[in-house]
C-alpha cells in the first residue's frame, strides 16, 4: 500500500486547469486522477497548484504574501529546472516553470505540439511563434527528448554545446551517438583536452558534459522508498494508544511535528516528545519528507486527533556523572 498526500487535491479539481485537462469528469473524479498522477510523477501534477494550498509551514498567512509567493516560485521554477522536463508530454503549467519561457511560450509549444506532432529534435522549438533565439539558449537545456532523432537530446548537455561531444567522438574515432550511455568510452577522456576559454569551455562545464554523457538523462531526485504504512491501519479507529507505527513527516511547526500514518488524520509529535533531550526547535530534529517511527500515546476520535511520541522509542539519556567536590587546601567548598 502507498499512501499519497491529497493535500491540495481539492483546489486543483475545481481549478480552470482541471476543467480544462479533464472537462468530461465530475469534480471529485478530477481530485482522484489528480492523486494518482502524484504517485506517477509528483513533480509533474504539484506544479499545477499554488504551493500555498499544500501548507509551507504555520506561519504561512503572517508574512509579506508577495514575497512568500516570490520566494516559493523561485523554489518551484529550480526544482523543475534541476529535473528537467520532457518536452512531449509536459503540461504547459510545468512547461512554463522552464527559464526562458513563462506562460505564454509553454501554451505556444504545446499549441505547436499538438498542430505538428512530437518534437523530433529541440532545434524543432525555434519553430515555434515567439520563440527567439534567446528563450531557446536559456531553455534547451532543461528540456528533453527521449528516442528523438537527435540522441543528445535526451540529455541535459545543452545543443550549444553538441559541437565539443562530436569532437570527443571524433578523437575517440567513434560515432557521437556511442558516447552516450557509455561509461567505458566516456572514462577514456580527458577534460582538459577540451578546454576553449573563447567558447566558455571551461573544466568545470566539461566535467558536467562528461558527467551527463555517462549517465544521460539521470534523475536528480532520490529513488522512492515505501514508507512502509501498517497495511491494517487504514483510518483513525484503527489506531490505538501502545501501537508502534511508521509514519511520514508533512509538516514542522514551532511546537512539534506533524506525522502521516496512512490514515486521513496526522498524528501529533510534541516538541516533548521528539527526543530524550531538551529540543528548543522542532527543526533540529526532523524536517518534511523524513520517515519517521512513532509510538502513539493517545486517540481522540471525537475532535479527530492523534498524539505520538518518538522519545518513547528512543534509549534513555545517559544521566550526567556526579561533579567531583570543589577543595581548597583540603577544606571543601560549598554544600
Amino acid at each position: 500500500m502507498v499512501s499519497v498526500s491529497e493535500a491540495g487535491a481539492s483546489i486543483y479539481s475545481a481549478s480552470e486547469l482541471a476543467r480544462e485537462e479533464l472537462p468530461e469528469l465530475d469534480v471529485t473524479v478530477r481530485g482522484a486522477v489528480s492523486i494518482g498522477r502524484r504517485l506517477q510523477d509528483p513533480l509533474a501534477e504539484l506544479v499545477k497548484l499554488d504551493p500555498k494550498s499544500i501548507g509551507v509551514g504555520q506561519y504561512q498567512h503572517d508574512v509579506d504574501q508577495p514575497a512568500l509567493t516570490e520566494a516559493l516560485e523561485r523554489v518551484v521554477e529550480t526544482v523543475v529546472n534541476k529535473v528537467g522536463v520532457e518536452l512531449n508530454t509536459a503540461s504547459p503549467k510545468l512547461l512554463a516553470a522552464i527559464a526562458g519561457l513563462g506562460p505564454a511560450l509553454a501554451t505556444a509549444i504545446v499549441k505547436y505540439r499538438d498542430e505538428h506532432g512530437a518534437f523530433a529534435t529541440r532545434s524543432q522549438l525555434k519553430q515555434v511563434p515567439r520563440l527567439g533565439a534567446k528563450a531557446f539558449e536559456q531553455c534547451a537545456g532543461f528540456l528533453r527528448i527521449a528516442h528523438g532523432s537527435e540522441p543528445l537530446d535526451s540529455s541535459a548537455v545543452h545543443p550549444e554545446r553538441y559541437g565539443v561531444v562530436a569532437a570527443m567522438a571524433k578523437d575517440l574515432g567513434v560515432p557521437r551517438k556511442a558516447l552516450v550511455g557509455d561509461s567505458a568510452l566516456v572514462a577514456k577522456l580527458d577534460p582538459a583536452r577540451y578546454v576553449d576559454a573563447e567558447q566558455g569551455l571551461g573544466l568545470p562545464t566539461l566535467r558536467d558534459i562528461i558527467a551527463e554523457l555517462e549517465k544521460p538523462g539521470r534523475d536528480p531526485r532520490e529513488q522512492f522508498v515505501d514508507v512502509g504504512f501498517d497495511p491494517e491501519i487504514t483510518e483513525l479507529a484503527h489506531v490505538k494508544p501502545g501501537q508502534v507505527l511508521n509514519g511520514l513527516v508533512t509538516n514542522v511547526a514551532a511546537f512539534g511535528a506533524f506525522v502521516d500514518l496512512g490514515v486521513h488524520q496526522d498524528g501529533l509529535v510534541h516538541v516533548s516528545e521528539l527526543a530524550n533531550r531538551f529540543v528548543k526547535d522542532p527543526a533540529d530534529v526532523v524536517k518534511v519528507g523524513d520517515r519517521v517511527k512513532v509510538k502513539v500515546l493517545t486517540v481522540d476520535l471525537a475532535r479527530g486527533r492523534i498524539g505520538l511520541s518518538m522519545k518513547a522509542l528512543q534509549a534513555p539519556a545517559p544521566t550526567p556523572a556526579p561533579m567531583a567536590p570543589r577543595t581548597f587546601n583540603g577544606i571543601r567548598l560549598g554544600k
